[in-house]
C-alpha cells in the first residue's frame, strides 16, 4: 500500500490509528523525554558561545593542529583551559576568557609561531561580558514575546483557550527537548542557534494549526450531526492530516540533514552545525508533538466540558439503540426461521 492510498484510506476513515485513545501513552513518552532533557540542561548543561558569556576568540587558517594551538595559548595563559576546535579541514578556532589587548597580541603571535603560519592568518575578536549578557536577555525576550503573541493569536483564531494552551504545551515540549539534545551533544549555543529555535517553533506551530483547523472542522460537524464524539472527530482529524505531516517533515529534513551530516561531518563546515542541529531535531520533535501531543491534549482539556460530555452521551445512546435494534432483528429472524 502506497502513501497516497494510505492517505486516502485514513482521510475517509476506512483505516484509522487511535492517536487520541492512546493519549496516556503519548503523554508518558513526552513527559519522559522532557524530564531527561531537563536533567541534561542542568548537567552537563548548555555550552554557550562567547556571544552569550563573553570572551576572546582566535581563528587560524591554513592549519589544523589543535594540540599545538592549545599549547600556544596555555603558554600565555597558564592554568587556563582554552576551548580549541577544528574548523573545516584547514582551520582552528580557539576560545578563551576575556584577555587584555597585550595578551591578545601575544596569543596571536604564539599561535602564528606554533602553527607555522603568517601572523595575518591569525584573526582575533573579543566580546565583553556585558554585551554577552545583553544578547542573552534579548534572546530570552524574543522567546517570551513569541509565546505571548502565539497564545493570543491562537486563542483569537480558534476561539477557545484549550487550543491555545495545547499548542503552547507542544511548543514548550519541542523547545525543551531540542535544547536537551544540544546539551547532550555539547554543540555550542550561538545566536544562530536561537534563530534555529525560533524557526522550529514556527514550523511546529504551523503543523499544529493545520491539524487544529481540521479538528475544528470535524468537531463542528460532530456537534451539529451528533454522529461522533469529540474525541472521535478529533482523532479522525489527526488521521486525515498525518500523511501530510509526515511528507512535509521528510521534505523539510532532507536539506537540513544534508547541511548537518554531509556539510559538517564530511566537509567540515562547522559554522552551520549549530543552526542545522536545531532545525533537524526541532523538525522531528515538532512533527511528533503536533500529532501525538497537541490534539490528544486538546481532547483531554475539553473532555469535561458540558457540551462535549452531552455530545458523548448522545452518541453513546444512539450506539446503544442501534445495538438493541440489531439484536431484536436477529431474534425475530431466528424465530421466523
Amino acid at each position: 500500500m502506497g502513501m497516497a492510498d494510505l492517505g486516502n484510506r485514513l482521510y475517509t476513515g476506512e483505516s484509522s490509528f487511535d492517536f487520541v485513545g492512546r493519549r496516556k501513552l503519548w503523554f508518558l513518552v513526552a513527559a519522559l523525554c522532557v524530564a531527561v532533557s531537563a536533567v541534561l540542561l542542568v548537567k552537563p548543561g548548555l555550552n554557550f558561545g562567547i556571544e552569550f558569556e563573553g570572551g576572546s576568540q582566535f581563528r587560524v587558517s591554513e592549519s589544523s593542529d589543535t594540540q599545538a594551538a592549545r599549547e600556544a595559548v596555555e603558554s600565555v595563559l597558564p592554568g587556563t583551559v582554552p576551548e580549541v576546535t577544528q574548523v573545516g579541514t584547514d582551520g582552528v578556532r580557539v576560545q578563551t576568557e576575556t584577555v587584555s589587548t597585550a595578551q591578545l597580541d601575544q596569543i596571536r603571535q604564539e599561535l602564528a609561531t606554533a602553527l607555522d603560519v603568517p601572523l595575518e592568518n591569525v584573526t582575533s575578536s573579543a566580546v565583553g561580558p556585558s554585551w554577552g549578557a545583553d544578547v542573552t536577555d534579548k534572546a530570552l525576550t524574543a522567546l517570551v514575546i513569541f509565546f505571548v503573541l502565539v497564545s493570543i493569536i491562537m486563542a483569537l483564531y480558534f476561539r477557545t483557550w484549550a487550543m491555545a494552551l495545547a499548542s503552547m504545551v507542544a511548543l514548550v515540549h519541542d523547545l525543551v527537548i531540542t535544547a536537551g539534545v544540544y546539551a547532550l551533544v555539547g554543540f555550542e549555543v550561538t545566536p544562530a542557534s536561537v534563530i534555529g529555535f525560533l524557526t522550529i517553533l514556527g514550523y511546529s506551530l504551523y503543523d499544529t494549526v493545520v491539524v487544529f483547523d481540521k479538528v475544528r472542522e470535524n468537531t463542528t460537524e460532530a456537534f451539529e450531526d451528533r454522529d461522533a464524539t469529540f474525541a472521535q472527530a478529533a482523532n479522525l482529524a489527526v488521521n486525515q492530516t498525518v500523511v501530510r505531516s509526515v511528507n512535509t517533515t521528510v521534505v523539510a529534513l532532507l536539506p537540513v540533514a544534508a547541511i548537518l551530516f554531509i556539510g559538517d561531518l564530511l566537509l567540515g563546515a562547522g559554522t552551520l552545525r549549530d543552526i542545522s542541529l536545531a532545525l533537524f531535531v526541532g523538525t522531528l520533535v515538532g512533527a511528533y508533538s503536533s500529532i501525538f501531543v497537541a490534539t490528544p491534549l486538546l481532547v483531554a482539556l475539553r473532555s469535561r466540558e458540558p457540551r462535549v460530555r452531552a455530545l458523548e452521551a448522545d452518541v453513546r445512546e444512539r450506539d446503544a439503540a442501534g445495538v438493541e435494534q440489531g439484536g431484536s432483528g436477529a431474534t425475530t429472524a431466528g424465530g421466523t426461521a
